[in-house]
């Protein structure tokens, strides 16, 4: 693992550590729509490992699977995130670090709050498949969960406005603005809306459960208003010089942006249907919000493929064989993970709730594969460039200079 990158580090590295967490979150994702759970929101110690001790030996050998799939890429997460926290302290005192600061690529600082809200997110999802009986004290952990995000929140209001604040004076550079790496603020304020929708959707206390609605809405609003903003600024650039190639895979933002803006709708919408109106979420809603929504990830995944290998950035920035690489090509792991998320929330609540597909049928298994395969072609992907950035003997035949995405 390279070390005291300094002015050769970019805040982008962060990604590395959200990949690996929203890895970790991803085989969560098969407990959570492949494990009954009627009485908690989400499946628990005890509902996972009733498989190990009395379910059939395949149905215990994937629990294992996913098990270890939680734990190895939480792991990762945590590893790179105190890695990163290391490098960015001696990036810090660099001149690179002030030249940044007051460039177009200052967005690349809202990775850090990001990542640290998947950090919670994380954690959250250990304690609930490795702590027996926590959802016993759910109530009591929840406004722990929320007051964390709004921290998170706060510091991330805090950084885009010490940078926006500049632009807004004439110091954004219109004309080197052609790609969509604005978007990764839209990305982090979706991060901390969805953070705070979890409170929102599973508490049953109307206090705890209407303010997390309430500052998630906050978020989500900030996200939405920003995105379509920035979305048309970064498409006018795009449109008048080309895409950036080095950050080529921002345009593939909009799908983890999608993913957690939907979720973010169901754990609302849960939170309000049973706390507000006393009535149980239709899964024909959630059908119809998460059918537009994958939409809306299988165009923008389509058009981003398609310009990604014409211009050649798979070959020169994934392939060990490339002769470039760069911090920013950790964007391609969030689309991938993200596709995968949102998938099993869409079949699990809208193909198997509302009964268009019976669970664990063929066609439930069969309507699975393009997302299972987005999750194993993330990992590979994200294997390559783990090796190609942050092997030493990879990085000695490559040039060891960083260029900012």
């Amino acid at each position: 693992m390279v070390k005291n990158l300094k002015g050769n580090y970019n805040p982008l590295y962060f990604l590395a550590s959200l990949g690996n967490g929203g890895l970790a979150v991803s085989f969560f994702m098969y407990f959570m729509f492949m494990v009954p759970h009627p009485d908690t929101a989400m499946p628990t110690f005890h509902d996972i490992t009733s498989y190990l001790t009395g379910g059939s030996v395949f149905l215990a050998t994937l629990v294992i699977i996913a098990y270890a799939g939680v734990i190895y890429f939480t792991y990762r997460h945590f590893y790179m995130l105190v890695w990163n926290v290391r490098e960015f302290n001696l990036f810090k005192q660099t001149e690179a670090y002030s030249q940044l600061k007051s460039s177009n690529n200052a967005s690349a600082f809202m990775a850090i709050p990001l990542t640290i809200s998947m950090s919670i997110n994380a954690l959250f999802v250990l304690g609930a498949i490795f702590i027996p009986n926590l959802f016993n004290y759910i109530e009591y952990l929840l406004p722990f969960s929320l007051i964390g995000f709004l921290i998170v929140g706060y510091f991330a209001i805090k950084i885009y406005l010490s940078y926006f604040t500049k632009f807004l004076q004439g110091k954004f550079k219109v004309e080197e603005n052609n790609h969509l790496g604005q978007m990764l603020a839209v990305f982090t304020f979706s991060m901390i809306a969805v953070g705070l929708a979890a409170p929102a959707g599973i508490s049953r206390v109307m206090a705890t459960s209407s303010i997390a609605t309430f500052f998630s809405l906050f978020f989500a609003t900030i996200a939405v208003s920003l995105g379509i903003i920035l979305l048309v600024l970064g498409v006018r650039g795009m449109l008048e010089k080309g895409v950036a190639m080095e950050a080529a895979p921002s345009l593939w933002l909009s799908v983890p942006i999608t993913t957690l803006l939907g979720i973010t709708f169901v754990r609302l919408y849960t939170g309000v249907s049973h706390n507000l109106f006393n009535t149980i979420p239709s899964p024909g809603i959630l059908f119809l919000v998460l059918s537009i929504l994958i939409s809306i990830q299988i165009i923008f995944l389509g058009i981003g493929f398609f310009v990604l290998k014409q211009i050649g950035y798979f070959k020169q920035y994934t392939h060990l064989t490339g002769s470039k690489k760069s911090a920013g090509s950790f964007t391609l792991i969030c689309p991938g993970v993200a596709f995968f998320v949102l998938g099993m929330f869409f079949v699990g609540d809208g193909l198997i709730k509302t009964g268009i597909v019976d669970q664990f049928s063929v066609w439930h298994f069969l309507v699975l594969i393009p997302f299972v395969f987005s999750q194993f072609k993330t990992i590979q992907v994200l294997t390559r460039i783990n090796k190609k950035n942050f092997n030493k003997e990879t990085v000695k035949e490559l040039d060891t200079k960083v260029k900012v995405a």
